[in-house]
């Protein structure tokens, strides 16, 4: 989503490289890249302003530290200024202690509202908050049939009366329903228009007097630019919203609802919609999202992904197996289909410090590769998966592995080889040897770590050089994820 403007920020930095000092002079060709970058992820106008006069005062008034390139400085300033525009810090959502939280939700038509109430419904249960879902769109066909769907897919209840009942009876019905039954959370599915009108307004405005709920979020697509910052304050003023759910983030929009609703509207984004499957939300975190759009990777988000798909008894067994070359194909695989739950190899590398300018064609190479992977793996005998010892010692074996996954016997020896030098590898490591890695994608990607792949020193805003790679080893250490 951010591509265009990590590209054109780069830009800016490669103006003050190779200049001992910041100075009024050479700040101007990077602001003016700056500037064009932010119009054309297409952030409001103002904000844009706004934004370049902070960064230059800030770039003006700073002495740069030792050590420090004034690039460094420079990138560090404009994070500095791309969190505060965004919000400085994740805003969660309420919970009323010893009392149901009554969510309202709201938006225009097809912005991905119900699917957005049905993700947020999922994320609550996911930290043990119990939810009520309300259809309240007795307006758009089949609204009300793809609430109760969703809700059916995500275990989670949906009230209903069904196209004829009146919307603002259908909210108070639900939310004493939920208050009865003692639920924690009950969320309601409001009706949406394909423009603001005064009707829609008047509804929303009903249902909230009737229900008085406790954050009305709205809704928003990112696709619409600045649009969306707009739309929202336009909310905020007729109805009144605690915050905003921008939807679409995963799509080729440009960036700018993400850096323009918070100081347009005043409401904070909450969460960000990052896919069509209900598991897609996510809690919006302004330093991670700055640290995106800079290129810098999102390690926290990373990690936490990881810890919804992974049992922590698993991964130091794991852990264990690795460094003692116990690891077999069998583990290779879980790994494979662990990494495939956690979203699509491009994702997961974005989130990866230094790892975010691998190209298309990269990216692609390396999915097939690991499919390739998987498909002779899928071919292997328990035995063999168990025991890569005996593919290495025996041609017949191999023969058939290639025959039964539709690859050549060379591409299934490759495999056993590279696997065998990454067991050996492993286990150098756990005796606190570090050599270089092998290539496990097929030459492909080689791996995405190694020497020859990390960042320059001093890369993209990490003064002194330290290597982005070596800071996800000891995350990953700490929190016991050495085996992704």
């Amino acid at each position: 989503m951010f591509d265009a403007l990590s590209d054109r920020l780069e830009a800016a930095w490669k103006k003050l490289r190779g200049q001992d000092k910041i100075s009024q002079s050479n700040i101007q060709d990077a602001l003016r890249e700056v500037r064009r970058a932010l119009l054309e992820a297409d952030v409001n106008l103002q904000v844009v302003k706004d934004f370049i006069a902070e960064v230059e005062a800030k770039a003006q008034g700073s002495e740069v530290i030792a050590g420090v390139r004034p690039d460094q400085q420079f990138i560090k300033i404009v994070y500095d200024e791309l969190v505060q525009v965004m919000g400085e810090e994740n805003v969660p959502l309420a919970e009323i202690k010893d009392k149901t939280t009554v969510v309202l939700m709201a938006g225009l038509q097809g912005t991905g509202k119900t699917t957005a109430t049905a993700k947020l419904a999922l994320h609550l249960r996911k930290i043990n908050r119990s939810c009520l879902l309300v259809a309240t769109d007795v307006y758009r066909p089949a609204a009300i049939d793809q609430l109760i769907t969703l809700g059916k897919q995500i275990n989670v209840p949906v009230f209903e009366m069904g196209s004829d009942a009146d919307p603002v009876e259908i909210a108070r019905q639900g939310v004493e329903r939920a208050r009865a039954e003692g639920i924690n959370t009950v969320i309601v599915d409001t009706a949406g228009r394909l423009q603001i009108d005064q009707d829609m307004m008047a509804e929303l405005a009903r249902i909230k007097s009737t229900i008085e709920p406790d954050e009305t979020l709205l809704v928003v697509d990112a696709m619409t630019g600045q649009e969306a910052a707009n739309l929202t304050r336009t909310f905020h003023e007729q109805i009144g919203i605690t915050g905003a759910i921008l939807t679409k983030m995963d799509g080729d929009s440009r960036g700018g609802a993400a850096l323009s609703v918070r100081q347009i509207s005043g409401a904070p984004i909450k969460f960000v919609g990052v896919g069509e499957k209900v598991e897609a939300l996510q809690p919006f975190y302004p330093d991670r999202m700055a640290s995106r759009i800079l290129g810098m990777g999102d390690v926290l988000t990373l990690v936490e992904k990881a810890q919804e798909e992974i049992d922590i008894a698993d991964a130091e067994k794991m852990q264990e197996k690795m460094l003692s070359a116990k690891f077999d194909f069998t583990d290779f695989l879980k790994q494979l289909r662990l990494m495939k739950n956690m979203g699509s190899l491009g994702g997961i590398m974005k989130l990866i410090p230094g790892m975010g300018k691998l190209s298309d064609d990269q990216l692609k190479q390396g999915e097939t590769q690991l499919k390739r992977c998987e498909a002779m793996i899928n071919s292997m005998t328990k035995q063999e998966r168990k025991d890569p010892e005996l593919l290495a010692s025996s041609p017949s074996r191999r023969r058939r592995i290639a025959s039964g996954s539709g690859y050549k016997e060379s591409d299934v020896s490759k495999l056993v080889a590279d696997f065998q030098k990454m067991r050996s590898l492993m286990q150098q490591m756990g005796q606190g040897n570090f050599p270089g890695m092998p290539g496990m994608f097929g030459g492909g990607m080689g791996n995405p770590l190694a020497a020859g792949n990390r960042p320059a020193p001093g890369w993209r805003g990490y003064p002194g050089g330290a290597p982005p790679a070596k800071k996800k080893k000891k995350e990953k250490k700490k929190k016991g994820f050495g085996t992704l």
